[in-house]
């Protein structure tokens, strides 16, 4: 990607509360699932955190944790940063600009370490089994992932995803790979469409015409905006198919 095509990128969903699908609701969920201790005093990290959505609702639920808030890009986290003061949660909250492959964390230095709809930039394998060194022993992954919710699908739809996204799977495969590097899975649910089509995408949509605008109609910006008018028409058509599934998993030793 050409540094041109990423501040588009960065341009049309810094505005954004969400880079992805998800809910607040569904957040809450996915920590009662950990079945840590909510009013401990929790050693947090969220990889690939953009704006700050789900590190904002996970400070709201844990007012004792220490959350380190990490994406590779400095405007999201610069958003994060004013998020965060808003809410008055940013002396809990440590924006961290890095990349979630090279993560400058010490061996079991997480209670919890959190990512959604972010770990396929590293691929689910690769950040699964890469991450959970920086895990306490017991300690607990979430992460929304890519996931297929039926047996069979639409050749169109699968192609697109296996050129898009390769690791695209069905949660019993996910889980195989989980178990396969030391975790033992807790919980498992898929987002709702609500989470697809109100959180992300209608925001998203809205959004298009002033980014347009805002880059005088220009063939980048256009392409940008086409691409992701397909990537919505496509869920539109096929949402019964795939979401986001999430994971909920403990570093076993």
């Amino acid at each position: 990607m050409t540094m041109d095509a990423l501040e588009l990128l960065i341009d049309l969903h810094q505005p954004n509360p969400r880079q992805g699908p998800g809910g607040d609701a569904q957040t809450e969920l996915a920590l009662h699932l950990t079945g840590l201790d909510p009013a401990a005093p929790l050693t947090v990290a969220d990889i690939g955190c953009g704006t700050g959505a789900a590190t904002l609702a996970l400070a709201r639920l844990l007012p004792r944790a220490q959350i380190t808030a990490v994406d590779f890009l400095a405007p999201f986290l610069a958003k994060l940063q004013q998020r965060g003061e808003a809410a008055g949660v940013a002396d809990r909250v440590v924006p961290l600009q890095a990349s979630m492959s090279e993560l400058p964390f010490a061996d079991a230095q997480f209670d919890l370490l959190w990512s959604e709809g972010a770990i396929y930039n590293m691929g689910f394998e690769k950040g699964v089994k890469s991450w959970r060194r920086f895990l306490k022993p017991g300690g607990v992954l979430v992460a929304s992932e890519l996931t297929w919710t039926t047996s069979t699908r639409p050749p169109e739809l699968q192609a697109f995803w296996d050129t898009a996204y390769p690791e695209v799977a069905t949660a019993a495969d996910k889980m195989a790979v989980l178990e396969r590097h030391g975790y033992s899975p807790l919980g498992y649910f898929v987002l709702p469409e609500t989470c697809w089509r109100d959180a992300y995408y209608r925001p998203l949509q809205a959004a298009f015409a002033d980014f347009l605008k805002r880059h005088g109609h220009s063939e980048a910006a256009t392409a940008v905006v086409a691409e992701h008018e397909q990537e919505i028409a496509l869920y539109d058509t096929h949402a019964a198919h795939y979401s986001y599934g999430v994971y909920v998993a403990q570093r076993v030793d």
